[in-house]
């Protein structure tokens, strides 16, 4: 029999409060796509850390090729031929693309005509990354194009890729498979994280599955059902929120733009071009597209970091809004969750309770005449964390000691639990498991039960037709007329995010 490619035996990894990895055994065969999954939580991120130096076990042992190894460093993975995309990016904002990547290349010999070889695998496996661009002017799609190209260009026998299609469109994620399957059959081993379950099913020949910390089953993920897939994860029956949503009332208009128009503040960005969008209470509008057609800056335009100009270019419960920034638009009911969650949407150095007051100082009541009610703040956080049951040993954890959806649905609790007249959210479930999601989703369509208006933006079709009363699209900073989700279809919402709808005019100045 040939040699497995790579074996864990046993791994143990006790953190303070927290036993994240419980006597882990996985194997991984040669030209084999792999499916590791679990809930947040579960232990699949430590897992891979350890398989990728960047935490070392308590007790186990590694095999890589039939040898006992200590992988001692990222580095020395990449020199056994072990690359990783994170979930979450390691890149410098303020650098290009090509210098992003050079920084990842321990041979020097491997930057010569880098440029040229970044353009050329990232046409070849249909992820079109420009490395003359800077980082910062990027949408988190098209971070994520840098990291899968920078750890391709290292020809890996073993890609670990977390998460890696949260912000790819349906198109590009069918890309990266035929470029993962063309991998596998060219010798290259997948190790394969991913809550979308339906695209494990597709893609995948094997799957393990954790849960708290420890294996629970190995399978062959086409032979299970997505839903039984997420119930051995959960030890539970999953019921899709749609199935319980209430047919939505729709109250008066709370979130308005005029016309909203906004030049690109960078070279590379996209600039708005007239939207105008009426959110009522009661319902939820989604938003869809393609990464970098100005989602970015929708979102900044919706919250208040970047102004849109005259008053009433938006309006939030018919009070002119435009030329507020964030602190006052959630005087006014406004509520926002970015699609990044670190850095943007929280500080991970911070803890959670530091975190919550970060947002709802205002609206939670819980500061007075400057003065922080750290007891409130924390009961806060508390309540966060119970209602939305977030795996954490407490308020006073750092936000980077959670895993990417744990902390997301602290971030959507955060938001939620202020009760906002308007809610607009990025990326809702970006790298959350089934459970969470559904959390998530409930949570959504009760706050939009309750009266608030929602937008969400999102570049999840699934999600999108799921939770959506209307569906928007936006392509080149253009919005197209938004058409109830019933009217909606697929191969609809794909022509408008090619860009059917989009203007010619140049926006003006405001």
């Amino acid at each position: 029999m040939t040699t497995p490619l790579l074996q864990l035996n046993g791994i143990v990894k006790q953190y303070p409060g927290c036993l994240a990895n419980d006597h882990v055994d996985l194997t991984i065969d040669r030209h084999q796509i792999h499916a590791l999954l679990g809930e947040n939580g579960a232990g699949k991120s430590t897992l891979v850390k350890i398989i990728y130096g960047v935490v070392h076990p308590d007790e186990g042992s590694i095999l890589w090729q039939g040898e006992r190894v200590t992988i001692t460093s990222p580095a020395h993975a990449r020199r056994l031929g072990i690359g990783m995309v994170f979930q979450h990016f390691s890149l410098f904002e303020a650098l290009t693309v090509a210098e992003n990547i050079a920084l990842g290349l321990d041979n020097p010999k491997d930057r010569v005509n880098l440029r040229d070889r970044i353009i050329k695998i990232s046409a070849s496996y249909g992820l079109p990354v420009d490395p003359d661009r800077t980082v910062h002017d990027l949408s988190v799609g098209e971070r994520q194009r840098i990291e899968i190209v920078r750890c391709l260009l290292q020809n890996p026998k073993l890609l670990i890729m977390d998460e890696p299609t949260s912000v790819l469109t349906p198109k590009e994620a069918e890309t990266l498979f035929t470029t993962l399957r063309r991998l596998a059959s060219e010798g290259c081993s997948i190790l394969y994280i991913s809550h979308k379950l339906e695209e494990v099913r597709a893609l995948c020949e094997a799957a393990t599955i954790m849960r708290a910390g420890r294996v629970v089953a190995q399978c062959i993920p086409a032979e299970k059902t997505a839903r039984e897939l997420a119930s051995i994860m959960i030890s539970a029956d999953l019921k899709p929120a749609h199935e319980r949503r209430p047919a939505p009332t729709v109250g008066l208009p709370r979130l308005v733009l005029n016309k909203l128009t906004l030049r690109a503040t960078s070279e590379f960005g996209t600039s708005l071009k007239s939207i105008s969008l009426t959110v009522s209470g009661g319902e939820i509008v989604g938003i869809a597209g393609i990464a970098g057609n100005g989602q970015g800056e929708l979102m900044d335009a919706l919250s208040g970091e970047i102004l849109a100009g005259k008053p009433e270019t938006v309006l939030l419960d018919g009070k002119p809004a435009g030329h507020l920034g964030p602190y006052d638009r959630r005087k006014l009911g406004g509520c926002f969750v970015p699609e990044e969650r670190n850095g943007h949407g929280a500080v991970t150095t911070m803890s959670l309770s530091e975190n919550a007051y970060l947002s709802a100082h205002l609206r939670g009541a819980l500061s007075k005449l400057g003065v922080i009610n750290h007891r409130r703040t924390n009961t806060y956080a508390a309540s966060i964390i119970e209602r939305f049951d977030v795996r954490t040993t407490g308020p006073a954890a750092l936000a980077k000691s959670l895993s990417g959806g744990n902390l997301q649905k602290f971030l959507v609790g955060r938001e939620v639990m202020l009760d906002p007249a308007v809610l607009v959210i990025s990326q809702p479930t970006w790298g959350v498991d089934a459970g969470a999601a559904l959390a998530i989703h409930e949570a959504i369509i009760a706050l939009a039960a309750a009266g608030a208006a929602v937008v969400i933006i999102s570049q999840d079709l699934d999600e999108i037709f799921q939770l959506s009363d209307r569906i928007a699209v936006i392509a080149a900073g253009t919005l197209s007329e938004p058409v109830p989700v019933a009217e909606a279809s697929l191969e609809r919402i794909g022509l408008l995010m090619g860009g059917s709808h989009t203007a010619s005019e140049a926006p003006a100045h405001v």
